[in-house]
Protein backbone atom coordinates (compact mmCIF):
# COMPACT_ATOMS: atom_id res chain seq x y z
CA UNK A 1 0.00 0.00 0.00
CA UNK A 2 1.56 3.51 -0.62
CA UNK A 3 1.74 6.23 1.94
CA UNK A 4 2.07 9.65 2.28
CA UNK A 5 5.92 10.55 2.67
CA UNK A 6 5.07 13.97 3.75
CA UNK A 7 6.85 14.11 7.28
CA UNK A 8 5.00 17.14 8.05
CA UNK A 9 1.32 17.01 9.66
CA UNK A 10 -0.70 15.98 6.76
CA UNK A 11 -4.19 17.73 8.38
CA UNK A 12 -3.99 21.20 8.15
CA UNK A 13 -7.23 22.55 10.10
CA UNK A 14 -8.49 24.94 7.36
CA UNK A 15 -8.01 21.15 4.83
CA UNK A 16 -11.73 19.55 4.26
CA UNK A 17 -10.29 16.26 3.27
CA UNK A 18 -11.71 13.30 5.13
CA UNK A 19 -8.60 10.69 6.62
CA UNK A 20 -11.05 7.91 6.37
CA UNK A 21 -12.36 8.61 2.95
CA UNK A 22 -8.80 8.93 0.57
CA UNK A 23 -9.83 10.59 -3.11
CA UNK A 24 -13.40 12.19 -1.39
CA UNK A 25 -13.21 16.53 -2.16
CA UNK A 26 -14.55 17.35 0.79
CA UNK A 27 -15.76 16.33 4.14
CA UNK A 28 -20.02 16.57 5.01
CA UNK A 29 -21.87 19.82 6.08
CA UNK A 30 -22.19 18.35 9.64
CA UNK A 31 -18.52 18.25 10.34
CA UNK A 32 -17.50 21.54 8.85
CA UNK A 33 -20.90 23.06 10.81
CA UNK A 34 -19.38 21.25 14.10
CA UNK A 35 -15.89 22.47 13.48
CA UNK A 36 -16.93 26.31 12.73
CA UNK A 37 -18.93 25.80 16.18
CA UNK A 38 -16.29 24.75 18.05
CA UNK A 39 -13.92 27.19 16.75
CA UNK A 40 -16.30 29.78 17.17
CA UNK A 41 -16.64 28.56 20.90
CA UNK A 42 -13.33 28.54 21.28
CA UNK A 43 -12.40 32.39 20.11
CA UNK A 44 -15.17 33.70 22.85
CA UNK A 45 -14.07 31.14 25.64
CA UNK A 46 -16.91 29.90 26.05
CA UNK A 47 -15.93 25.93 25.34
CA UNK A 48 -18.05 23.87 27.74
CA UNK A 49 -21.50 23.95 26.01
CA UNK A 50 -19.74 23.06 22.72
CA UNK A 51 -17.74 20.37 24.10
CA UNK A 52 -20.66 18.57 25.60
CA UNK A 53 -22.93 19.20 22.27
CA UNK A 54 -20.03 17.24 20.44
CA UNK A 55 -18.62 15.05 22.62
CA UNK A 56 -18.73 11.47 20.86
CA UNK A 57 -15.43 8.99 20.87
CA UNK A 58 -15.04 9.09 24.45
CA UNK A 59 -18.68 7.68 25.10
CA UNK A 60 -17.21 4.58 22.71
CA UNK A 61 -14.70 3.77 24.81
CA UNK A 62 -17.11 4.49 27.84
CA UNK A 63 -19.57 2.48 26.58
CA UNK A 64 -16.34 -1.13 26.16
CA UNK A 65 -15.00 0.12 29.17
CA UNK A 66 -17.51 -1.18 31.07
CA UNK A 67 -17.92 -4.53 30.25
CA UNK A 68 -18.27 -7.51 31.76
CA UNK A 69 -14.50 -7.64 32.71
CA UNK A 70 -15.02 -4.48 34.39
CA UNK A 71 -17.62 -5.76 36.19
CA UNK A 72 -15.92 -9.08 37.80
CA UNK A 73 -12.70 -6.65 38.36
CA UNK A 74 -14.56 -4.34 40.78
CA UNK A 75 -16.76 -7.34 42.17
CA UNK A 76 -13.73 -9.58 43.11
CA UNK A 77 -11.52 -5.96 44.38
CA UNK A 78 -14.68 -5.65 46.74
CA UNK A 79 -14.49 -8.64 48.16
CA UNK A 80 -10.67 -9.39 48.54
CA UNK A 81 -9.90 -5.78 49.98
CA UNK A 82 -13.18 -4.00 50.25
CA UNK A 83 -12.86 -0.16 50.02
CA UNK A 84 -8.94 -0.33 50.35
CA UNK A 85 -8.51 -1.03 47.10
CA UNK A 86 -10.41 1.71 45.37
CA UNK A 87 -7.36 3.54 44.02
CA UNK A 88 -6.59 0.58 41.55
CA UNK A 89 -9.14 1.71 39.13
CA UNK A 90 -8.68 5.22 39.43
CA UNK A 91 -5.55 5.04 38.68
CA UNK A 92 -5.59 2.57 35.66
CA UNK A 93 -8.14 4.94 34.40
CA UNK A 94 -5.94 8.01 34.81
CA UNK A 95 -2.75 6.20 33.15
CA UNK A 96 -5.72 5.19 30.58
CA UNK A 97 -6.76 8.79 29.57
CA UNK A 98 -3.13 10.24 29.42
CA UNK A 99 -2.40 6.95 26.87
CA UNK A 100 -5.61 7.90 24.98
CA UNK A 101 -4.95 11.48 25.19
CA UNK A 102 -1.57 11.13 23.82
CA UNK A 103 -2.96 9.01 20.58
CA UNK A 104 -5.66 11.59 19.99
CA UNK A 105 -3.44 14.20 19.62
CA UNK A 106 -1.03 12.74 17.18
CA UNK A 107 -4.08 11.39 15.23
CA UNK A 108 -5.65 14.83 15.13
CA UNK A 109 -2.69 16.32 15.01
CA UNK A 110 -1.54 14.71 11.33
CA UNK A 111 -5.05 13.93 10.25
CA UNK A 112 -3.41 10.49 9.43
CA UNK A 113 -4.55 6.76 10.05
CA UNK A 114 -2.66 5.51 12.81
CA UNK A 115 -2.32 1.85 11.09
CA UNK A 116 -0.58 3.64 8.04
CA UNK A 117 1.29 6.04 9.62
CA UNK A 118 3.05 3.60 12.05
CA UNK A 119 3.35 1.21 9.11
CA UNK A 120 5.13 3.90 7.38
CA UNK A 121 7.39 5.84 9.50
CA UNK A 122 8.10 3.52 12.93
CA UNK A 123 7.96 -0.24 12.19
CA UNK A 124 5.62 -2.22 9.86
CA UNK A 125 6.03 -5.04 13.04
CA UNK A 126 4.34 -3.04 15.32
CA UNK A 127 1.39 -1.65 13.26
CA UNK A 128 0.39 -5.12 12.40
CA UNK A 129 0.95 -6.44 15.73
CA UNK A 130 -1.29 -3.65 16.96
CA UNK A 131 -4.08 -4.64 14.45
CA UNK A 132 -3.99 -8.20 14.98
CA UNK A 133 -3.61 -8.18 19.00
CA UNK A 134 -6.57 -5.24 18.77
CA UNK A 135 -8.56 -8.06 16.49
CA UNK A 136 -7.95 -10.66 18.61
CA UNK A 137 -9.14 -8.63 21.72
CA UNK A 138 -12.32 -8.10 20.16
CA UNK A 139 -13.32 -11.86 19.44
CA UNK A 140 -12.02 -13.24 22.80
CA UNK A 141 -13.88 -10.21 24.77
CA UNK A 142 -17.02 -10.62 22.84
CA UNK A 143 -17.84 -14.18 24.23
CA UNK A 144 -18.32 -13.12 27.65
CA UNK A 145 -20.31 -10.47 26.84
CA UNK A 146 -22.69 -12.65 25.21
CA UNK A 147 -22.51 -14.67 28.38
CA UNK A 148 -23.29 -11.95 30.40
CA UNK A 149 -25.89 -10.34 28.55
CA UNK A 150 -27.79 -14.03 28.61
CA UNK A 151 -27.14 -14.71 32.60
CA UNK A 152 -28.34 -10.74 33.23
CA UNK A 153 -31.87 -12.01 31.32
CA UNK A 154 -32.26 -15.51 32.89
CA UNK A 155 -31.34 -14.87 36.96
CA UNK A 156 -32.50 -11.08 37.11
CA UNK A 157 -34.73 -9.57 34.13
CA UNK A 158 -36.76 -12.88 33.09
CA UNK A 159 -37.78 -13.97 36.65
CA UNK A 160 -39.05 -10.46 37.95
CA UNK A 161 -42.77 -11.87 38.04
CA UNK A 162 -41.71 -15.30 39.70
CA UNK A 163 -41.19 -17.05 36.73
CA UNK A 164 -37.78 -19.49 36.16
CA UNK A 165 -35.99 -17.00 33.60
CA UNK A 166 -34.76 -18.41 30.63
CA UNK A 167 -33.32 -21.58 31.75
CA UNK A 168 -29.98 -23.33 30.87
CA UNK A 169 -31.34 -25.03 27.64
CA UNK A 170 -29.14 -24.92 24.46
CA UNK A 171 -32.21 -23.85 22.20
CA UNK A 172 -33.35 -20.71 24.92
CA UNK A 173 -29.38 -19.52 24.72
CA UNK A 174 -29.00 -19.67 21.06
CA UNK A 175 -32.23 -18.24 19.81
CA UNK A 176 -31.55 -15.14 22.89
CA UNK A 177 -27.93 -14.95 21.37
CA UNK A 178 -29.26 -14.85 17.71
CA UNK A 179 -31.60 -12.12 19.07
CA UNK A 180 -28.63 -9.95 20.56
CA UNK A 181 -26.58 -10.60 17.80
CA UNK A 182 -29.10 -8.76 15.48
CA UNK A 183 -29.73 -5.76 17.86
CA UNK A 184 -25.85 -4.78 18.02
CA UNK A 185 -25.73 -5.31 14.25
CA UNK A 186 -28.14 -2.94 13.69
CA UNK A 187 -26.84 -0.33 16.33
CA UNK A 188 -23.54 -0.62 14.54
CA UNK A 189 -24.92 0.04 11.14
CA UNK A 190 -26.62 2.99 12.42
CA UNK A 191 -23.09 4.29 13.30
CA UNK A 192 -21.80 4.05 9.56
CA UNK A 193 -24.66 6.04 8.13
CA UNK A 194 -24.53 10.24 8.39
CA UNK A 195 -27.26 12.42 9.63
CA UNK A 196 -29.88 11.22 12.05
CA UNK A 197 -28.74 7.66 12.48
CA UNK A 198 -25.90 8.69 13.41
CA UNK A 199 -27.17 10.90 16.40
CA UNK A 200 -29.50 8.19 17.51
CA UNK A 201 -26.93 5.79 17.77
CA UNK A 202 -24.50 8.69 20.05
CA UNK A 203 -27.90 8.99 21.96
CA UNK A 204 -28.56 5.46 22.65
CA UNK A 205 -24.99 4.43 23.63
CA UNK A 206 -25.60 7.73 25.87
CA UNK A 207 -28.79 6.58 27.77
CA UNK A 208 -27.34 2.98 27.57
CA UNK A 209 -24.07 4.74 29.76
CA UNK A 210 -26.25 6.66 31.70
CA UNK A 211 -28.74 3.64 33.00
CA UNK A 212 -25.82 1.59 33.90
CA UNK A 213 -24.09 4.76 36.22
CA UNK A 214 -27.73 5.25 37.63
CA UNK A 215 -28.08 1.87 38.41
CA UNK A 216 -25.06 1.27 40.36
CA UNK A 217 -24.54 5.12 42.16
CA UNK A 218 -28.54 4.42 43.22
CA UNK A 219 -27.48 1.24 45.05
CA UNK A 220 -24.21 2.77 46.44
CA UNK A 221 -26.39 5.68 47.70
CA UNK A 222 -28.75 3.16 49.32
CA UNK A 223 -25.98 1.50 51.10
CA UNK A 224 -24.68 4.86 52.58
CA UNK A 225 -28.09 5.61 53.80
CA UNK A 226 -28.61 2.42 55.49
CA UNK A 227 -24.66 3.01 57.64
CA UNK A 228 -23.10 0.02 55.55
CA UNK A 229 -19.98 1.87 54.99
CA UNK A 230 -18.47 5.64 55.50
CA UNK A 231 -17.39 8.62 53.14
CA UNK A 232 -14.11 8.26 55.32
CA UNK A 233 -13.83 4.41 54.37
CA UNK A 234 -13.81 5.99 50.76
CA UNK A 235 -11.56 8.89 51.10
CA UNK A 236 -8.98 6.42 52.50
CA UNK A 237 -9.70 3.63 49.78
CA UNK A 238 -9.04 6.23 46.73
CA UNK A 239 -4.83 6.61 48.29
CA UNK A 240 -2.48 4.36 46.33
CA UNK A 241 -1.08 1.76 48.90
CA UNK A 242 1.12 -0.26 46.93
CA UNK A 243 1.65 -2.90 49.79
CA UNK A 244 -1.39 -4.68 48.39
CA UNK A 245 0.85 -6.05 45.74
CA UNK A 246 2.33 -8.25 48.45
CA UNK A 247 0.34 -8.05 51.47
CA UNK A 248 -3.92 -8.52 52.21
CA UNK A 249 -5.70 -5.75 51.74
CA UNK A 250 -8.39 -4.06 53.74
CA UNK A 251 -9.62 -6.06 56.84
CA UNK A 252 -8.29 -9.24 56.04
CA UNK A 253 -4.69 -7.92 56.39
CA UNK A 254 -5.05 -7.13 59.81
CA UNK A 255 -6.69 -10.25 60.73
CA UNK A 256 -4.26 -12.71 58.77
CA UNK A 257 -1.45 -10.61 60.59
CA UNK A 258 -2.61 -12.00 63.76
CA UNK A 259 -2.86 -15.68 62.79
CA UNK A 260 -0.29 -18.03 63.69
CA UNK A 261 2.86 -17.99 61.72
CA UNK A 262 1.95 -21.31 60.05
CA UNK A 263 -1.56 -19.94 59.01
CA UNK A 264 -0.68 -16.47 58.27
CA UNK A 265 2.35 -17.54 55.70
CA UNK A 266 -0.38 -20.29 53.90
CA UNK A 267 -3.35 -17.79 53.71
CA UNK A 268 -0.84 -14.35 52.84
CA UNK A 269 0.39 -16.21 50.22
CA UNK A 270 -3.47 -17.31 48.76
CA UNK A 271 -4.71 -13.52 48.91
CA UNK A 272 -2.13 -11.63 47.07
CA UNK A 273 -1.89 -14.52 44.60
CA UNK A 274 -5.60 -13.74 44.12
CA UNK A 275 -5.11 -9.91 44.93
CA UNK A 276 -2.72 -9.64 42.03
CA UNK A 277 -4.70 -11.48 39.46
CA UNK A 278 -7.51 -9.67 40.06
CA UNK A 279 -5.32 -6.30 40.23
CA UNK A 280 -3.99 -7.18 36.87
CA UNK A 281 -7.34 -8.05 35.33
CA UNK A 282 -8.96 -4.77 36.92
CA UNK A 283 -5.81 -2.65 35.31
CA UNK A 284 -6.06 -4.46 31.99
CA UNK A 285 -10.34 -3.91 31.65
CA UNK A 286 -9.57 -0.09 32.62
CA UNK A 287 -8.43 0.55 28.77
CA UNK A 288 -7.78 -2.47 26.09
CA UNK A 289 -5.30 -2.77 23.77
CA UNK A 290 -8.84 -2.56 21.34
CA UNK A 291 -9.82 1.14 22.73
CA UNK A 292 -6.57 1.95 21.48
CA UNK A 293 -7.52 1.44 18.24
CA UNK A 294 -11.24 2.78 18.70
CA UNK A 295 -10.08 5.88 19.85
CA UNK A 296 -8.80 7.68 16.30
CA UNK A 297 -10.85 6.19 13.91
CA UNK A 298 -13.96 6.90 15.72
CA UNK A 299 -12.54 10.57 15.79
CA UNK A 300 -11.52 10.34 11.86
CA UNK A 301 -14.50 9.10 11.09
CA UNK A 302 -16.23 12.26 12.47
CA UNK A 303 -13.99 14.46 10.48
CA UNK A 304 -12.01 15.56 13.64
CA UNK A 305 -8.52 17.42 13.16
CA UNK A 306 -6.56 20.16 14.84
CA UNK A 307 -8.79 22.16 16.50
CA UNK A 308 -10.49 19.08 18.37
CA UNK A 309 -7.54 18.01 20.71
CA UNK A 310 -8.87 19.95 23.55
CA UNK A 311 -12.42 18.30 22.75
CA UNK A 312 -10.99 15.02 22.67
CA UNK A 313 -9.57 15.68 26.14
CA UNK A 314 -12.39 16.64 27.47
CA UNK A 315 -14.48 13.67 25.86
CA UNK A 316 -11.85 11.32 27.51
CA UNK A 317 -12.54 12.75 30.94
CA UNK A 318 -15.99 13.33 30.93
CA UNK A 319 -17.26 10.60 28.47
CA UNK A 320 -15.58 7.74 29.79
CA UNK A 321 -13.01 7.91 32.97
CA UNK A 322 -16.37 9.76 35.59
CA UNK A 323 -18.77 7.03 34.02
CA UNK A 324 -16.10 4.52 34.71
CA UNK A 325 -14.80 5.77 38.41
CA UNK A 326 -18.41 6.28 39.26
CA UNK A 327 -19.55 2.25 38.41
CA UNK A 328 -16.59 0.54 39.38
CA UNK A 329 -16.56 2.23 42.34
CA UNK A 330 -19.75 1.86 43.26
CA UNK A 331 -19.74 -1.89 42.69
CA UNK A 332 -16.71 -2.41 44.64
CA UNK A 333 -18.78 -0.39 47.78
CA UNK A 334 -21.08 -2.63 47.34
CA UNK A 335 -19.25 -5.88 46.93
CA UNK A 336 -17.53 -5.17 50.11
CA UNK A 337 -20.43 -4.07 52.14
CA UNK A 338 -21.68 -7.42 51.35
CA UNK A 339 -19.17 -10.16 51.30
CA UNK A 340 -15.50 -8.37 52.27
CA UNK A 341 -14.21 -10.43 55.30
CA UNK A 342 -17.71 -11.99 55.91
CA UNK A 343 -19.12 -15.71 56.07
CA UNK A 344 -22.59 -17.23 56.51
CA UNK A 345 -23.11 -18.38 59.80
CA UNK A 346 -23.16 -22.20 58.88
CA UNK A 347 -19.64 -22.29 57.79
CA UNK A 348 -18.09 -20.33 60.73
CA UNK A 349 -19.70 -23.32 62.82
CA UNK A 350 -17.16 -25.85 64.18
CA UNK A 351 -19.92 -28.78 64.21
CA UNK A 352 -18.95 -30.31 60.64
CA UNK A 353 -22.30 -31.65 59.81
CA UNK A 354 -23.69 -27.75 59.93
CA UNK A 355 -20.51 -26.36 58.28
CA UNK A 356 -21.64 -28.71 55.31
CA UNK A 357 -24.79 -26.84 55.13
CA UNK A 358 -22.88 -23.64 54.39
CA UNK A 359 -23.77 -22.54 50.36
CA UNK A 360 -20.22 -21.82 50.24
CA UNK A 361 -18.67 -24.99 51.87
CA UNK A 362 -18.02 -26.58 47.94
CA UNK A 363 -16.35 -23.66 47.06
CA UNK A 364 -13.80 -23.00 50.14
CA UNK A 365 -13.36 -26.64 50.50
CA UNK A 366 -10.32 -27.33 48.48
CA UNK A 367 -8.48 -24.33 49.93
CA UNK A 368 -9.31 -25.41 53.60
CA UNK A 369 -8.06 -29.15 52.85
CA UNK A 370 -4.73 -27.04 51.38
CA UNK A 371 -4.29 -25.62 54.59
CA UNK A 372 -5.14 -28.77 56.97
CA UNK A 373 -2.12 -30.59 54.91
CA UNK A 374 0.21 -28.12 55.45
CA UNK A 375 -0.61 -28.91 59.35
CA UNK A 376 -0.46 -32.57 58.81
CA UNK A 377 2.98 -32.33 57.13
CA UNK A 378 3.84 -35.62 56.12
CA UNK A 379 1.13 -37.37 57.72
CA UNK A 380 -1.28 -35.53 54.97
CA UNK A 381 -1.23 -38.76 52.76
CA UNK A 382 -2.34 -41.29 55.45
CA UNK A 383 -5.05 -39.20 56.99
CA UNK A 384 -8.39 -39.87 55.77
CA UNK A 385 -10.59 -37.36 54.66
CA UNK A 386 -13.10 -37.59 56.84
CA UNK A 387 -10.54 -36.22 59.74
CA UNK A 388 -9.59 -33.47 57.54
CA UNK A 389 -12.83 -32.18 57.62
CA UNK A 390 -13.19 -32.45 61.20
CA UNK A 391 -9.71 -30.64 61.25
CA UNK A 392 -11.29 -27.93 58.64
CA UNK A 393 -14.76 -27.38 61.04
CA UNK A 394 -12.44 -27.08 64.17
CA UNK A 395 -10.33 -24.03 62.48
CA UNK A 396 -10.40 -20.50 63.55
CA UNK A 397 -13.28 -18.63 62.22
CA UNK A 398 -10.39 -16.00 60.61
CA UNK A 399 -9.28 -18.65 58.66
CA UNK A 400 -12.55 -19.08 57.18
CA UNK A 401 -13.47 -16.03 56.64
CA UNK A 402 -9.81 -15.62 54.03
CA UNK A 403 -10.90 -18.89 52.45
CA UNK A 404 -14.33 -17.50 51.68
CA UNK A 405 -12.56 -14.47 50.59
CA UNK A 406 -11.17 -16.35 47.55
CA UNK A 407 -14.27 -17.44 46.40
CA UNK A 408 -15.50 -15.77 43.03
CA UNK A 409 -19.35 -13.94 43.60
CA UNK A 410 -20.80 -12.62 40.99
CA UNK A 411 -23.35 -9.24 40.41
CA UNK A 412 -26.42 -11.90 40.83
CA UNK A 413 -25.12 -13.17 43.95
CA UNK A 414 -25.07 -9.60 44.91
CA UNK A 415 -28.00 -8.31 44.31
CA UNK A 416 -29.64 -11.47 46.21
CA UNK A 417 -27.19 -10.28 49.36
CA UNK A 418 -29.05 -6.93 49.26
CA UNK A 419 -32.24 -8.00 48.65
CA UNK A 420 -33.32 -7.24 52.01
CA UNK A 421 -32.19 -3.48 51.65
CA UNK A 422 -33.42 -2.75 47.82
CA UNK A 423 -36.13 -5.41 47.97
CA UNK A 424 -36.02 -8.70 46.26
CA UNK A 425 -37.78 -7.09 42.81
CA UNK A 426 -35.64 -3.94 43.22
CA UNK A 427 -32.55 -5.80 43.61
CA UNK A 428 -33.07 -8.11 40.56
CA UNK A 429 -34.34 -5.22 38.46
CA UNK A 430 -31.76 -2.44 39.19
CA UNK A 431 -28.47 -5.33 39.06
CA UNK A 432 -30.21 -6.86 36.10
CA UNK A 433 -30.45 -3.99 33.86
CA UNK A 434 -27.18 -2.55 34.94
CA UNK A 435 -25.19 -5.81 34.01
CA UNK A 436 -27.41 -6.31 30.77
CA UNK A 437 -26.29 -2.62 30.30
CA UNK A 438 -22.79 -3.11 30.70
CA UNK A 439 -22.82 -6.12 28.38
CA UNK A 440 -24.70 -5.03 25.42
CA UNK A 441 -22.84 -2.20 25.24
CA UNK A 442 -19.47 -3.56 25.14
CA UNK A 443 -21.03 -6.40 22.55
CA UNK A 444 -21.52 -3.03 20.02
CA UNK A 445 -18.19 -1.24 20.19
CA UNK A 446 -16.39 -4.58 19.93
CA UNK A 447 -18.18 -4.69 16.51
CA UNK A 448 -17.30 -1.49 15.47
CA UNK A 449 -14.14 -1.76 16.16
CA UNK A 450 -13.59 -5.08 14.17
CA UNK A 451 -15.03 -3.21 11.41
CA UNK A 452 -12.48 -0.91 11.47
CA UNK A 453 -9.55 -3.25 11.91
CA UNK A 454 -11.22 -5.42 8.73
CA UNK A 455 -10.88 -1.93 6.51
CA UNK A 456 -7.31 -1.31 7.31
CA UNK A 457 -6.16 -4.83 7.30
CA UNK A 458 -7.59 -5.05 3.54
CA UNK A 459 -6.06 -1.39 2.92
CA UNK A 460 -9.56 -0.56 2.10
CA UNK A 461 -10.35 2.44 4.76
CA UNK A 462 -13.65 3.58 2.94
CA UNK A 463 -15.36 0.37 1.92
CA UNK A 464 -18.23 -0.98 3.95
CA UNK A 465 -17.90 -4.39 2.04
CA UNK A 466 -14.43 -4.98 5.03
CA UNK A 467 -16.22 -3.28 7.69
CA UNK A 468 -19.46 -5.10 7.72
CA UNK A 469 -17.46 -8.55 7.62
CA UNK A 470 -15.09 -7.47 10.76
CA UNK A 471 -18.70 -6.53 12.11
CA UNK A 472 -19.88 -10.35 11.65
CA UNK A 473 -16.94 -12.03 12.45
CA UNK A 474 -16.78 -10.29 16.14
CA UNK A 475 -19.90 -10.74 16.31
CA UNK A 476 -20.22 -14.40 15.27
CA UNK A 477 -16.71 -15.02 17.57
CA UNK A 478 -19.05 -14.07 20.21
CA UNK A 479 -22.15 -15.72 19.75
CA UNK A 480 -20.63 -19.20 19.63
CA UNK A 481 -20.16 -18.58 23.78
CA UNK A 482 -23.02 -21.05 23.32
CA UNK A 483 -21.24 -24.29 21.81
CA UNK A 484 -17.69 -23.17 23.49
CA UNK A 485 -18.37 -22.13 26.99
CA UNK A 486 -21.55 -23.83 28.99
CA UNK A 487 -20.37 -24.00 32.19
CA UNK A 488 -22.17 -21.79 34.16
CA UNK A 489 -19.93 -21.15 37.09
CA UNK A 490 -16.99 -19.75 34.47
CA UNK A 491 -19.14 -18.03 32.20
CA UNK A 492 -19.26 -14.98 33.94
CA UNK A 493 -15.72 -15.04 34.83
CA UNK A 494 -14.40 -15.35 30.85
CA UNK A 495 -13.95 -11.44 31.08
CA UNK A 496 -10.45 -11.68 34.19
CA UNK A 497 -9.25 -14.41 31.76
CA UNK A 498 -9.83 -12.49 28.52
CA UNK A 499 -8.23 -9.34 30.58
CA UNK A 500 -5.37 -11.37 31.93
CA UNK A 501 -4.28 -12.37 27.88
CA UNK A 502 -5.27 -8.64 26.69
CA UNK A 503 -3.08 -7.50 29.10
CA UNK A 504 0.45 -9.09 27.84
CA UNK A 505 -0.79 -7.14 24.36
CA UNK A 506 -1.15 -3.70 25.75
CA UNK A 507 1.98 -2.40 25.88
CA UNK A 508 2.48 -2.98 22.60
CA UNK A 509 0.30 -0.05 21.93
CA UNK A 510 1.75 1.90 24.38
CA UNK A 511 4.99 1.93 23.40
CA UNK A 512 4.13 2.44 19.80
CA UNK A 513 2.00 5.80 20.73
CA UNK A 514 4.97 7.06 22.68
CA UNK A 515 7.15 6.83 20.20
CA UNK A 516 4.73 8.77 17.87
CA UNK A 517 4.79 10.98 20.40
CA UNK A 518 8.45 11.85 19.68
CA UNK A 519 8.84 11.48 16.13
CA UNK A 520 9.34 14.69 14.48
CA UNK A 521 8.59 13.07 11.10
CA UNK A 522 4.78 12.12 11.76
CA UNK A 523 4.15 14.92 14.06
CA UNK A 524 6.43 17.79 12.03
CA UNK A 525 5.87 21.17 13.75
CA UNK A 526 3.41 19.76 16.37
CA UNK A 527 5.76 17.70 18.25
CA UNK A 528 5.61 18.86 21.93
CA UNK A 529 9.21 20.87 22.79
CA UNK A 530 10.59 22.10 25.75
CA UNK A 531 8.21 21.93 29.33
CA UNK A 532 5.27 20.71 27.12
CA UNK A 533 7.09 17.27 26.12
CA UNK A 534 8.94 16.60 29.55
CA UNK A 535 5.50 16.48 30.80
CA UNK A 536 3.64 14.41 28.01
CA UNK A 537 7.02 12.18 28.12
CA UNK A 538 6.71 11.62 31.98
CA UNK A 539 3.42 10.41 32.15
CA UNK A 540 3.35 8.96 29.11
CA UNK A 541 6.20 6.93 30.18
CA UNK A 542 4.62 5.88 33.72
CA UNK A 543 1.71 4.93 31.89
CA UNK A 544 4.15 2.40 29.52
CA UNK A 545 6.03 1.13 32.66
CA UNK A 546 2.51 0.66 34.64
CA UNK A 547 1.60 -1.37 31.17
CA UNK A 548 4.92 -3.98 30.91
CA UNK A 549 4.84 -4.44 34.67
CA UNK A 550 1.30 -5.63 34.52
CA UNK A 551 2.45 -7.48 31.33
CA UNK A 552 5.20 -8.89 33.19
CA UNK A 553 3.74 -9.86 36.58
CA UNK A 554 0.68 -11.62 33.98
CA UNK A 555 2.93 -13.87 32.27
CA UNK A 556 4.97 -14.95 35.84
CA UNK A 557 2.01 -15.96 36.96
CA UNK A 558 1.49 -18.09 34.06
CA UNK A 559 4.64 -19.48 34.63
CA UNK A 560 3.67 -21.00 37.87
CA UNK A 561 0.14 -21.75 37.05
CA UNK A 562 0.41 -25.68 37.85
CA UNK A 563 -3.64 -25.75 36.53
CA UNK A 564 -1.87 -24.43 32.84
CA UNK A 565 1.03 -26.02 32.36
CA UNK A 566 0.89 -25.32 28.62
CA UNK A 567 -0.02 -21.42 28.87
CA UNK A 568 3.75 -20.15 29.83
CA UNK A 569 5.49 -21.46 26.61
CA UNK A 570 2.49 -20.84 24.65
CA UNK A 571 3.15 -17.15 25.93
CA UNK A 572 6.55 -16.81 25.79
CA UNK A 573 7.13 -18.74 22.24
CA UNK A 574 4.73 -15.74 21.35
CA UNK A 575 6.44 -13.18 22.70
CA UNK A 576 9.70 -14.21 20.75
CA UNK A 577 8.42 -14.82 17.18
CA UNK A 578 6.71 -11.29 17.52
CA UNK A 579 10.23 -9.84 19.58
CA UNK A 580 12.00 -11.34 16.75
CA UNK A 581 9.39 -9.54 14.30
CA UNK A 582 9.96 -6.21 15.84
CA UNK A 583 13.76 -6.39 15.87
CA UNK A 584 13.40 -7.10 12.08
CA UNK A 585 11.13 -4.58 11.33
CA UNK A 586 13.54 -1.72 12.84
CA UNK A 587 16.72 -3.15 10.51
CA UNK A 588 14.08 -3.35 7.49
CA UNK A 589 13.03 0.35 8.05
CA UNK A 590 16.90 1.38 8.72
CA UNK A 591 17.43 -0.08 4.94
CA UNK A 592 14.67 0.78 4.00
CA UNK A 593 13.44 4.35 4.39
CA UNK A 594 11.25 4.29 1.63
CA UNK A 595 7.22 4.94 2.85
CA UNK A 596 6.13 1.46 1.94
CA UNK A 597 4.30 -0.97 3.94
Amino acid sequence: MATDTNPTPANDPSSTDNPLRPGAPAVSDKVRSDRELLQRAQAEGKTLRAYVKLSGPGWLQSAITLGGGSLAGSLFLGVLGGTSMLWLQLVAIVFGVIMLSAISYVTLSTGRRPFEAINSEINPALGWGWLIATAMANMIFCMPQFSLCYDALDKNLFNLGGSEGLGDGTTAKWATTIFLLVAASFVVLLNVKQGKAAKIFDAFLKALIGMIVLCFVGVAILLFSKGEFSIGAIIAGMIPDFSQWSSPAGELGGEVSKMAPEASAFWTQKLVASQRSVMIAAAATAVGINMTFLLPYSMLARGWDKPFRGLARFDLSTGMAIPFVLVTGCVVVAASASFHNKIDEQLASNDLAVMQESPTFAKVKKDLLARVDTTLGDEAAETSEQEKLQMIAALPVEEKRAAAALVKRDAFQLSQTLAPLLGEKNAKLVFGLGVFGMGFSTIIILMLINGYVFREMLAMPDANGPFIAGVLVAGFSGASWVALWTDPDTRFWLAIFASTFAVMLLPIAYVTFFLMMNSRRILGNEMPTGGRRWGWNIAMGAAVLGAIAAAATSIYDKAHDANQPAAFPTVMTLLTVYSLAVIAGFIWKAKHPTHQT
